[in-house]
């Protein structure tokens, strides 16, 4: 039996006192509190309550050997991403890579693969399929249910899979920005249950109202944060914390405790903060996690005060998984899966025949997956439509990864980029490659550095050409953290050099493929919006 003392944090009975814990066989044996003052605080671990974690660019494993050190000891993971590559085998393979990574990964069922019928993914998951998946004791929930105009026209396949999850007892995730009133009432009454896609704290309170439970999220690109977190005065027993997608580079600097510090040092009470980061998730999800109740399996953090949450230890099933910084998951070899079959790219490929005197262009927003409409003058030269990057307008191209077939080719404002170009084989959610740039010859270069490695980040300027490989499904790097963050910071470096001004510009391009988020938005194949879920013409006459 080990017995430990400090300032308990219990976040059940909504108290902070001094006492002991005792564990025995990796379980909490006992709590009793003595009043006495202690300088650590023991509580328990963080829980992101929605997150990508192919979106950290890791694998299972290497996230929780960066996450434990920040106190996470939970994640609610959506393997949608890989399984729109790879299908039911990108699912297993996330499941078996966590299986010895201390960490608690709690997978759920992706519900939209592919995320629309107006995209090329590289698998589908049928109901059959996702049947399969919420049977097992694995998985605990139906993941985001995107396709929220199929749940408001009771499409069948949609009804079929959150009937599924009602079967097997598992809640259902949701994803609808912007849904508001009576139709809100319509999403949410058909059993979905979260939503981490609010904009504005009137839109949370509105989906509030029907019953909904609202993660406020913080990440590498979409940041509601600010806009969001006054619910906890009044809604904190409704709310939760997520990161949804956390790049590597941001990932080894805080997880779910900066949310947690930024919440406390803006004044909101302490314990209503931590019950977000912690009860509820466990509660929402029935997670096999641990909040430090006699019976409970002995997963716990020790920070050293309520203001700087600095993680001394990280403790899951009583072992310890990480100390003062220091992980003790040792490093490992990754096995890899893909599903890529493009062939290199010419400039001529790129080329688009000037069909009218005015373009709709993608509008940027920088922190936000939405975007914007923006009508420009067609720039031509010899009859072609190219970029204009004197007016902060570039040429994007969509390039089915799975297939040899034609780019599809738009026009978006926002990325600040005076000469070059940047891709990826991240673009949500689909994963085709995507790519933005100053004229045809840089676009080339960098789509055939993300085919040549069969997945991954890369940029070209005048005279430097980049490549981060992502050899597993074209999203995740077989390398550690500090190795995958060092070459992501790289790229980074090489886009802002080039002009960008954007917060995290990959992330932010990686969502200009993403047609389930408004406004105008560009598969492979074609331009799309969001507003009116149907393709539009990029040329206006």
């Amino acid at each position: 039996m080990e017995e430990l003392s400090g300032m308990i944090v219990d976040v059940v009975a909504g108290r902070i006192a001094g006492g002991t814990v005792k564990i025995e066989n990796g379980k909490i044996s006992a709590v009793n509190f003595n009043n006495r003052e202690y300088p650590n605080y023991i509580m328990p671990g963080f829980i992101d309550s929605h997150i990508h974690i192919e979106s950290s660019m890791l694998t299972p494993y290497e996230f929780a050997r960066i996450a434990l050190i920040h106190g996470t000891v939970a994640t609610v993971s959506d393997p949608h991403e890989i399984a729109n590559v790879c299908g039911l085998d990108g699912v297993y393979y996330m499941l078996d890579n966590a299986r010895n990574a201390g960490l608690k990964f709690h997978f759920g069922a992706p519900s939209c693969v592919p995320a629309t019928s107006f995209e090329t993914a590289g698998a589908v998951l049928d109901p059959a399929s996702v049947e399969e998946l919420l049977k097992r004791d694995d998985i605990f929930y139906l993941s985001e249910m995107m396709n929220y105009p199929g749940v408001l026209f009771k499409d069948e396949g949609v009804m079929q899979k959150i009937a599924l999850a009602k079967k097997y007892g598992k809640p259902v995730d949701g994803h609808a920005p912007g849904l508001r009133g009576e139709q809100a009432g319509i999403y949410i009454a058909a059993g979905i249950t979260t939503d981490h896609e609010c904009f504005t704290i009137e839109e949370a309170l509105d989906k509030l109202s029907f019953g909904m439970k609202i993660l406020i999220r913080e990440g590498s690109a979409a940041r509601n944060f600010d806009a969001l977190v006054p619910l906890l005065n009044e809604h904190h027993d409704h709310c939760m914390f997520c990161c949804d997608d956390k790049h590597p580079d941001e990932l080894i600097y805080g997880h779910i405790n900066e949310h947690v510090k930024k919440a406390v040092s803006l004044g909101y009470d302490v314990l209503k903060v931590i019950q977000c980061a912690t009860r509820n998730p466990v509660q929402h999800y029935n997670m096999n996690v641990g909040l430090l109740q006699p019976g409970d399996p002995a997963d716990y953090i020790i920070v050293n005060n309520l203001s700087e949450f600095k993680v001394l230890e990280t403790v899951i099933n009583g072992i310890t998984m990480s100390k003062n910084g220091i992980c003790n998951l040792p490093s490992k070899n990754h096995t890899t899966i893909n599903n890529f079959n493009t062939s290199k790219k010419s400039p001529s490929d790129f080329e688009l025949a000037a069909n009218g005197n005015e373009i709709q262009v993608i509008d940027i927003i920088d922190g936000q997956l939405i975007t914007r409409t923006r009508i420009a003058k067609t720039k031509v030269v010899n009859g072609k439509a190219v970029a204009d990057p004197e007016n902060d307008i570039l040429k994007v191209a969509v390039i089915n990864r799975y297939s040899d077939v034609a780019p599809a080719i738009a026009f978006i404002r926002g990325t600040g980029i005076k000469s070059g170009a940047f891709a990826s084989s991240v673009a949500h959610d689909s994963h085709n490659i995507i790519v933005a740039g100053t004229d045809d010859n840089f676009i080339t270069a960098a789509v055939n550095l993300i085919i040549a490695n069969k997945g991954g980040l890369s940029a070209v300027t005048d005279n430097e050409e980049f490549a981060l490989p992502l050899p597993i499904a074209g999203l995740m790097s077989d390398s550690d953290a500090v190795e995958t963050g060092e070459g992501y910071a790289k790229a980074d470096r090489m886009v802002k050099k080039m002009g960008s001004k954007l917060r995290a510009p990959y992330m932010s391009l990686s969502f200009m493929a993403l047609l389930v988020i408004p406004q105008l938005k560009l598969s492979d194949k074609g331009l799309f919006n969001g507003d009116t879920f149907s393709f539009t013409d990029l040329f206006k006459q």
